[in-house]
């Protein structure tokens, strides 16, 4: 079932793409920089893979919003305050996954909501090679 689930993601999320998809670019921010202004709490990082995907592993302390909730609810009534309740609205939001495909994807939809969002180019496992913590579940 996991398998047809992603199958059933990888569709939505290529469907979306084509009708977002902008100039959406990765940040300009250095990883230092990233690290700095995480530990000065002037930016929050969202994982912005899917539950099979984080359940493996993400940055401690990041956010957990997978792409497939902003493509399935980012046009809802009300979805506006219940991202807020998720990711703060008056900082930095970085946002990673895999690849750095759908961090740009998510960037589109969050700079919607008038958010600071820098996308990382770097992928999970590039950031913990880099030196940020790991956690699991």
């Amino acid at each position: 079932m996991p398998r047809l689930l992603t199958t059933a993601h990888l569709f939505l999320l290529t469907l979306f793409s084509t009708s977002i998809m902008q100039a959406a670019e990765p940040t300009k921010d250095s990883l230092d920089q990233v690290k700095t202004n995480l530990a000065e709490q002037n930016a929050v990082i969202v994982d912005v893979r899917e539950k099979e995907e984080t359940d493996e592993g993400y940055i401690k302390g990041a956010k957990l919003v997978p792409l497939s909730l902003l493509a399935e609810e980012h046009n809802k009534e009300g979805f506006a305050k219940i991202l807020a309740e998720r990711i703060p609205t008056d900082t930095i939001v970085y946002t990673y996954c895999k690849a750095g495909v759908r961090s740009l994807m998510a960037a589109e939809v969050l700079e919607k909501f008038k958010y600071d969002v820098r996308p990382l180019r770097q992928g999970y496992s590039d950031l913990v090679a880099e030196g940020f913590e790991s956690d699991t579940p």
